[in-house]
């Protein structure tokens, strides 16, 4: 009888006919996948280099890719004769308070959902699971009301306030949590930690992937936040840098194209950083919760 290792190679080729066939699907996928990525990428490069562009050479036709009038002008009028300073300050003091009371309230919240038994805990964590089915254009008109008759509007309460706690974190948070061994838990109760001791010690060192992944979205949603500042701020000097930029312009009719890709360029930036910072535990993140 002929063995497997005697069977010549033309016969083993011979018996699996359809062995190219991954080769070929490889391919079309990487074709799809490289169109997508184009897709994505190429207008943050035009962005890029519009920003290096005069705005006679941004509305020419036919456009050029590459700045043929390469200048920085846009930048230097940018920081120089607009308020920008105090708009990126806008910004970041509200993005960066809003991902920090995030990361507190949504993982205290997250906690006690998953390890701590009281009365209405299921009914609490559907109300919360169905808030995210509520779109925000529901709750917007309500959330200024209240806002406005506690008199935050145009103030920096008024546009943080509102969003310290988000039902996806709570639920982000809540589901990576309840992988948490419990016997962990029930020995430091046993040697007389309390609770607080037992989230400040225990829970948050171990929650480093989900907060990553919490602060790069939250930081992320509330960086790019556009209606509700532009609601919530009355006054040009409370304005946050995507209003800013929306609303740059030379005259009552004309905008400045490069002057509002130069401040795109500059918004973009800061969430690159946090991104680059943080993916590895976004990743995680992603992957040890649970969510597909």
């Amino acid at each position: 009888m002929t063995t497997a290792a005697q069977t010549p190679p033309a016969t083993m080729a011979a018996r699996t006919p359809g062995r190219a066939q991954p080769d070929r699907a490889g391919i079309w996928i990487t074709v799809a996948l490289v169109i997508g990525l184009l897709i994505m990428v190429v207008p943050f490069i035009w962005m890029l280099l519009g920003s290096f562009k005069p705005t006679s050479e941004l509305r020419q036709v036919p456009p050029t890719w590459w700045p043929v009038q390469g200048t920085f002008d846009n930048f230097t009028e940018l920081f120089s004769r607009q308020s920008f300073g105090r708009f990126f300050f806008n910004s970041g003091v509200v993005a960066t308070l809003v991902t920090l009371g995030n990361l507190l309230f949504c993982s205290m919240l997250g906690y006690a959902l998953a390890k701590l038994e009281f009365p209405g805990k299921r009914i609490l964590f559907v109300l919360v699971l169905g808030t995210l089915m509520v779109p925000s254009v529901v709750t917007f008109m309500p959330l200024f009301i209240v806002v406005s008759n506690l008199g935050l509007v145009n103030t920096h309460a008024g546009l943080i306030l509102p969003f310290l706690a988000g039902a996806f974190g709570v639920f982000l948070m809540r589901q990576f949590i309840m992988g948490i061994p419990d016997e962990l838990l029930d020995a430091a109760r046993v040697d007389g930690a309390g609770e607080y001791y037992i989230f400040w010690r225990i829970i948050l060192p171990l929650c480093g992937a989900p907060l990553a992944t919490l602060a790069i979205l939250t930081f992320l949603g509330s960086w790019n936040a556009f209606l509700w500042p532009l609601v919530a701020a009355l006054t040009e000097d409370m304005y946050t840098l995507p209003v800013a930029v929306a609303l740059f312009s030379t005259g009552q009719q004309e905008s400045n194209l490069g002057i509002q890709l130069a401040g795109a360029v500059i918004v973009v930036v800061p969430v690159l950083i946090v991104f680059i910072l943080l993916q590895r535990y976004f990743t995680q993140g992603i992957a040890m919760t649970g969510i597909k």
